[in-house]
């Protein structure tokens, strides 16, 4: 790793920045949510339905975090009964080759992956 990577990850300051996106894409649920709105904009309900165990409380903690860093966007249809779309920014959908990445490399590796935990395990 580089120096300058470690720095800003390592940090004892936990205000940094690079810090707090790191947990952020790492929780349980923003890699997914955001996956799920690279197909196109998509409505709270819709979210909610295709992330198997995702509650109604954390997908809103998830889109407001989202939305205020500027990854997703929020627009609400003045329309009877309200309709409210969510939406990657330019900036979120940077995200998307990110995460292919890390599939990739997920699929690349699963072989190995498997057999050192078979290995710890034993």
């Amino acid at each position: 790793m580089l120096q300058w990577q470690a720095e800003h990850v390592c940090s004892a300051d936990q205000k940094s920045l690079t810090r707090e996106i790191l947990t952020r894409l790492g929780d349980k649920w923003t890699m997914l949510v955001v996956s799920t709105l690279a197909a196109g904009p998509q409505r709270f309900g819709s979210l909610l339905a295709q992330i198997n165990g995702l509650s109604h409380r954390m997908l809103t903690v998830t889109l407001r975090a989202l939305e205020r860093d500027g990854l997703v966007s929020r627009t609400a249809y003045a329309e009877v009964p309200p309709r409210v779309e969510y939406e990657l920014t330019p900036l979120g959908g940077t995200l998307i080759e990110i995460v292919g990445t890390v599939i990739d490399w997920v699929d690349g590796h699963q072989g190995e992956v498997r057999e050192n935990r078979a290995a710890f395990d034993a």
